[in-house]
Formats: structure tokens, C-alpha cells, sequence
């Protein structure tokens, strides 16, 4: 199962799939009044709605900018929202709560679409100590990072002619890959400041760099450049031919990164209420519903014969895909696995479509009248075209399946600090200890703080996508909250595939592979052996996507 996400904070446009994805340098954070002036009010929004997010299988946070009078963050945590409105990492929003990580809100609220996004920060900033009591304090800490700096052979970078704004976006004509070799990712990125490109390198390649990027080339005015990386998940079975961020920025740039400390701004949490105080009286006339997410026009047509994987971007207001076949879109639109689609017919797996698709413009939405496409849009988007085109009908029904249900084998978890946050993050715990860098074949590295084994199932769809396509059940008996780290491979990286679905699993209970030849390590395993935890599948309800009605061949375009 091919699953979207998006993960990483400030990506200016989203890339459907393999296509690397548009990169914006991030906006300047608003200069500080002189000491002898009056301290104007902070702006605020017209109005806002806030409330606790819906449950989903991946509780990421989307929006997060002003998209004509409407600022939009949905299945945001507190930190994302911190993050968001002073301008910092997650990583460097310090203290609060336990929950701070995880409870997640969405806002919808309204500014003037003339608002500059260092306004809509301060208007985040006063409706957080507005609707959640927030108090927080600046300060600086020593944090671990990684540091660019120039290589030992001086800088390769081309001087810009400063036009232009400053991008980094996947090159269109890149060569293309081999039959059966693994793709490099190619980015082509222009008048960057240094500390521009810091920035960038830590979002476009966050499967390597999962700390900040910190500048220290002391290398002033703008450059040009192009980069070519192997994927994190990808190094190992690239082999020889595979390039890692590391190597590239070294090869081609002339740069070095390293993993070490630096100071960093943080944001350290005072004080803040869980549950956040009423929506005003009178909100839906003063925010009323936005209109159906709607494709103004919508082509599709069959994938050529020869069409491998499936393949997409956003340009603006357009989307392109192609090799998309209907179960694929159904599973994405709903927010759901393969596992969870019941009454599907085959052809729904099978059949391959390319889908032109375009929003109508609007004068007010930005450049050249381009509406910026948010992600929950989009899936809604998928849904009508679905219902219009295919006359698709479904409904929700909680069905008996094959799922995973966690046991106590030989626990090996330690209790946590209760004072410390909840939550799973990719990368080394407090040790800095990073098994993937000797060894790319163990691709995943997860470290939990102060989590129950019922939490982290609540997670595993998300974090663990190829193995788990289900809800998971905590079934050990074990109630207390756990700090741990769980190293192990993608299921992509085993050669040895992870266990059958319950299609074709003649032992409902096997959760282990054999032994995978590469070395590679099954979450399964990695759970057994690291945490003392057994993975077992058993038959229970869970809820799933019921396919009612769905015409094979769509109405003309």
C-alpha cells in the first residue's frame, strides 16, 4: 500500500508520490519593536473554530498557511501549533504536558486575505493564549544537530544573479531510471541563501536528517545548485549505485554535514489547558462552510499498457497522476489500507487510470489567481470525482478481519517519567545511538517516550504502514507508560516479505518472516526482541469501507 503523507513542516507544495517535493525558503520571523515603543496589540483573527481532531489511521498535520481569508490546520498537536506560530521545529518546542504531542485539534479561522504570513503567526500565537491559556518563554539550548559547513575542497555552488524567489523543486527532465534501478531524487534549487539551503536539506531529505540543519559555512549571498540523493528507505537496495544526502551534499556541493550540537531557539512551555474554551456564540454565520472541494474539470484516461507504479504531483491548481487504479484513490481519499476496502471487485485493484484534474481559478487566491490545494480538499476532491464519475456508492460498517493483537512475550520495556512528553519520534533516543547509519538495511528507528503499548498500537498504522494495515490491539496486560527504541527494516528493504494478509495466511497467528537474508530485522522480530512484545493476528470487528455500488468504465470526459 502506497500511502501519501505529508511530514514535513514548511514543504510548500505537495509531491503525490516520488516526486520530490517544492521547497520554499522560510518566511522572516517579524523584527522586534524598538524598546521605547508602545507594544501594539497583538492582530487576532476575525473569528476561529477550534476543536479536537476526528480519529485517524495517520494523524499528521495539514495547512498551516492562509489560503484566501481562511487559515486551516487540521490533526495538529499543541507543538505543531507552537512550532507553526513562533517559527520553530517541533523538536524545539521544550516541556509542557504529557499530552502535547499527541492530542491533536483542528482550527479553521479567518483573516484578510491581504494578511502577511508573519501576521498570521502573531494572530496563532494570540489565539493559542487565547483559547488554550498558552505561556511560553524564548530561550536558547544546546541541542544535537546537524552542522553544514564548507568542504575541504571549497564550495561548488554557482553564484545566483539574485532574481527571483528563492525554490527548490524536482527536476522535471531528470534521466530516467533503468528498469529495475532504484531512482535517485533530483532537486534543482535557486537564490538560496545558505542558511535557505540549511533549511531546505533538512526538509527535502528528513529520512537522513531528523535534526535541525545548522548553518556554520559563514559563506554570504545567494546560490544556484543541483543535488541528486538516494532515498533513505532506498540506500540499501541501491547498493553501489546509491547516493546518500551525506555523500551528495560532500560530492556535489562542496559542503559537509555532520552530526553534532549546536545552540538552537526554543520555545519552552509554561503553561497550557488541555481542552480549549468554547467556539464563540454565532460561528457558523460569521465562518460559514466553505463550498464543496471540487475539480472544475477532471480527464481520465486508461494507463498506457507499460505504465509502472503509480506517479504524481500538483502544479498550482492542476494534478497530475497516472497509474492510479481505483482502490488505490479510494484508499487514499478515506484515509484507510487495502485491508479495510470489503465488496471491492477485482477490477478495482487492477484496472489503471491517468487523471488530469484542474481546480477553477479564483481571483483572490494568491499568484495568478492559482488556489493553493490543502490536503483534506483534495481527498474530498477524489471523493466526489469517484461518486460523479464512477457513480460510486459506500457506506461505514464495522466488519470481523484478521488484525494484530499485541502479547506479553518476554517484556523488556522500562517504565517512563511521567513528567515526560508522549510521543514517537524517527531517530537515535537521549543516547544519539543511530544503528542505520552503520547499517542502511535498518531503516526505521523509532524512540517512544512515556507511551502505553495501547498508544503505540493506535500508531503503528501510521508509523509502520507496510506491516500493519489494521487497528492494533494491546493485549499484554501491560498499563504503564514506556520510554523505548524499536530499530528495524521497512518491509520494502526485506527480501523475505513481511507475514501473509489474511487473503492468503494459512496460520492466522504466524506474525514472524524467516530470517531475511540481507540481515534485515521485521518489525515483528524487532518488537519480540527489543521490546518483549509478540505480535499475533486474531479475527475481531473492525471498521471498514463497504463498497455498495462502483461502475467499472466512468463517464465520458
Amino acid at each position: 500500500m502506497i500511502r501519501i503523507l505529508r511530514t514535513l513542516a514548511g514543504v510548500a507544495c505537495l509531491a503525490l508520490l516520488s516526486i520530490p517535493m517544492l521547497a520554499q525558503a522560510p518566511a522572516p520571523q517579524p523584527a522586534a519593536a524598538p524598546a521605547s515603543a508602545t507594544p501594539a496589540a497583538p492582530p487576532t483573527f476575525d473569528i476561529a473554530d477550534v476543536h479536537v481532531s476526528p480519529h485517524s489511521n495517520t494523524p499528521f498535520v495539514r495547512g498551516g498557511d492562509l489560503n484566501g481569508d481562511r487559515f486551516i490546520m487540521r490533526q495538529a498537536s499543541m507543538v505543531d501549533l507552537i512550532a507553526k506560530a513562533y517559527g520553530v521545529e517541533n523538536a524545539n518546542v521544550l516541556r509542557g504536558p504529557a499530552w502535547l504531542d499527541v492530542d491533536r485539534f483542528d482550527i479553521a479561522a479567518k483573516a484578510p486575505r491581504t494578511t502577511s504570513p508573519d501576521d498570521v503567526k502573531l494572530m496563532l500565537r494570540a489565539l493559542l493564549a487565547d483559547r488554550f491559556k498558552l505561556v511560553v518563554h524564548n530561550d536558547t539550548k544546546t541541542l544535537p544537530a546537524f552542522v553544514l559547513t564548507v568542504g575541504k575542497g571549497g564550495s561548488k555552488l554557482k553564484e545566483s544573479d539574485g532574481s527571483g524567489s528563492s525554490t527548490c523543486e524536482g527536476t522535471p527532465d531528470a534521466p530516467k531510471t533503468a528498469p529495475g534501478a532504484v531512482p535517485l531524487i533530483y532537486v534543482t534549487c535557486k537564490n538560496m541563501t545558505l542558511d535557505e539551503i540549511a533549511q531546505n536539506l533538512r526538509e527535502m531529505a528528513g529520512g537522513y536528517l531528523t535534526n535541525p540543519v545548522v548553518n556554520s559555512t559563514g559563506i554570504q549571498g545567494t546560490w544556484d545548485f543541483d543535488i541528486r540523493w538516494t532515498g533513505r528507505g532506498n540506500l540499501q537496495k541501491a547498493g553501489a549505485d546509491g547516493i546518500s544526502i551525506f555523500d551528495a551534499v560532500d560530492k556535489q556541493l562542496g559542503l559537509k554535514l555532520d552530526a553534532k550540537t549546536a545552540p538552537l531557539p526554543v520555545v519552552v512551555v509554561d503553561r497550557v489547558e488541555e481542552k480549549p474554551t468554547p467556539n464563540p456564540p454565532g460561528l457558523e454565520q460569521a465562518l460559514p462552510p466553505l463550498p464543496p472541494a471540487e475539480f472544475d474539470v477532471a480527464i481520465l484516461k486508461p494507463s498506457p499498457p507499460d505504465t509502472k507504479g503509480i506517479n504524481g504531483r500538483i502544479n498550482g491548481g492542476q494534478v497530475n497522476l497516472s497509474g492510479a487504479t481505483i482502490k488505490w484513490l479510494i484508499a487514499w481519499a478515506w484515509d484507510l489500507n487495502d485491508d479495510m476496502i470489503a465488496d471491492a471487485p477485482k477490477w478495482l485493484g487492477d484496472d489503471k487510470w491517468d487523471i488530469l484534474a484542474k481546480v477553477a481559478p479564483d481571483p483572490n487566491a494568491g499568484p495568478k489567481g492559482v488556489p493553493q490545494i490543502q490536503m483534506d480538499d483534495l481527498q474530498q476532491m477524489v471523493k466526489n470525482l469517484l461518486a460523479d464519475r464512477f457513480k460510486m456508492q459506500s457506506h461505514m460498517e464495522d466488519r470481523p478481519a484478521d488484525a494484530y493483537t499485541m502479547l506479553a512475550a518476554n517484556p523488556k520495556l522500562k517504565k517512563a517519567d511521567p513528567d515526560n512528553r508522549t510521543g514517537c519520534k524517527e531517530g537515535p533516543g537521549p543516547d544519539g545511538k543511530d544503528p542505520r547509519i552503520a547499517n542502511p538495511i535498518l531503516g526505521r528507528l523509532l524512540t517512544c517516550s512515556n507511551m502505553t503499548l495501547t498508544q503505540f498500537g493506535e500508531q503503528l498504522q501510521m508509523q509502520a504502514s507496510g506491516y500493519v494495515h489494521t487497528p492494533v490491539l494491546n493485549a499484554t496486560g501491560l498499563n504503564d507508560a514506556y520510554d523505548f527504541t524499536l530499530s528495524f527494516s521497512t518491509a520494502g528493504q526485506l527480501r523475505t516479505p513481511p507475514p501473509p494478509s489474511a487473503a492468503n495466511n494459512s496460520d492466522p497467528n504466524a506474525a514472524s518472516a524467516a530470517a531475511d537474508p540481507t540481515g534485515g530485522i521485521s518489525l515483528f522480530d524487532a518488537m519480540e526482541k527489543q521490546m518483549g512484545v509478540k505480535m499475533e493476528k486474531q479475527k475481531r470487528p473492525i471498521p471498514m469501507l463497504v463498497i455498495d455500488h462502483i461502475e467499472q468504465k466512468p463517464t465520458d470526459n
